[in-house]
């Protein structure tokens, strides 16, 4: 991913059961974490051209 200009962190992959809504909030709440820790991804911006 890193490849593709994605970040480690910014994609993560859990196994979670319907029956599991603990293990879904804890998961949640840790990856909102991490993502929030690393910032905007500057790399998929938009940038404003215009053309004269």
């Amino acid at each position: 991913m890193e490849h593709m200009g994605i970040e480690p962190g910014r994609l993560q992959f859990s196994w979670v059961s319907s029956a599991e809504s603990t293990k879904f909030v804890s998961v949640v709440n840790e990856v909102t974490d991490i993502i929030k820790k690393l910032g905007p991804n500057d790399r998929f911006v938009k940038k404003d051209v215009r053309v004269a």
